[in-house]
């Protein structure tokens, strides 16, 4: 059998076990399950694993097994009198599911279920009868891998700095649902101005959408961050808005340059003025200083006139 136990321990991993029927009465068998859920991909075959230790003298026409639906009671699979019984198998697992049969006789009642949906998950109880029933119940966690996310600006065309603009974030066909994260180009975390809506596709995937908003600045980069908490997986994308993206309209622009040309005429107009003003007073200075030297001189004069004719009387 390709779906031997060996090699789906293999490839699945160890997984933690606990016992589970210590509360079976006795001479019950003892039931071993995975203690952590079941973590399957849609679309992909899971593995629900239940076992026992037989008893040396074990025969499979003692077996009993069964595989339920545990909140329902949906029969899943039914194995008894040496063969399968699915004539009460529910409809949504017909051709869908099978049991180790070359391991039976070893104790591995473990359930193979192929191309398991989001609708699958839940939890599966495993019934065991070798002389009394036993059981555990299994849960089934379903994943899928979100899509790389799509980032685009909104408005893309004719953008000025100071603009205010969306960053809009689309991922597809994930599950669970989301942690959507916004970093700026440092991988600083953005947490305001952001709006998230998650919503199941008729698969029960998720299609995520998320908007950020803010003022455009040159030379920024905005990144999405789309994280499947089960799987521990992160995809991203990023924008980045650089100088040679950001436009100035028509208008705007001839309005730029003719406040430029008014601003340069308004100084060289301020720099004759101030210029005129310095020359003028310069000359008022030189004037006032000329008739204060004059005054000078003419009392001078005056003096010496004096002095010349009161010699003449002496």
């Amino acid at each position: 059998n390709k779906w031997g136990w060996r090699g789906q321990s293999e490839a699945l991993g160890s997984l933690k076990c606990c016992v589970v029927s210590s509360s079976s009465p006795s001479g019950a068998v003892e039931i071993k399950v995975s203690e952590e859920p079941v973590v399957a991909l849609v679309g992909h075959d899971a593995v629900l694993h239940c076992s026992f230790s037989p008893e040396a003298n074990f025969s499979l026409d003692e077996l009993s097994l069964f595989w339920q639906v545990t909140d329902t009671n949906q029969l899943v699979h039914s194995f008894t009198e040496g063969r399968d019984q699915l004539a009460y198998q529910g409809s949504t697992y017909a051709n869908r599911t099978a049991l180790f049969y070359d391991q039976l006789a070893h104790g591995n009642m473990s359930l193979l279920l192929r191309r398991v949906q989001i609708s699958d998950e839940g939890s599966f109880t495993c019934f065991v009868k070798v002389r009394d029933f036993s059981r555990a119940a299994v849960t089934l966690q379903m994943a899928a891998t979100y899509s790389k996310p799509n980032v685009n600006l909104e408005p893309s065309k004719n953008l000025k700095p100071g603009d205010l603009v969306k960053v809009r974030c689309h991922s597809f066909s994930g599950y669970p649902e989301a942690v959507v994260l916004w970093q700026d180009g440092q991988g600083n975390n953005i947490t305001d101005n952001i709006t998230t809506s998650q919503v199941a596709n008729e698969q029960g995937l998720f299609d995520v959408q998320s908007i950020l908003q803010v003022v455009l600045e040159p030379n920024s980069t905005y990144s999405c961050l789309i994280k499947n908490p089960l799987l521990q997986e992160v995809t991203q994308a990023s924008v980045s808005i650089t100088g040679q993206h950001l436009l100035f309209p028509a208008v705007a622009l001839w309005v730029t340059v003719g406040l430029s040309i008014c601003l340069v005429i308004l100084l060289i107009v301020l720099a004759y003025v101030c210029q005129k003003k310095i020359r003028q007073s310069c000359k008022e200075e030189k004037a006032k200083a000329g008739k204060s030297y004059l005054r000078v001189g003419l009392l001078c004069l005056d003096a010496c006139a004096l002095v010349s004719n009161l010699s003449r009387y002496l």
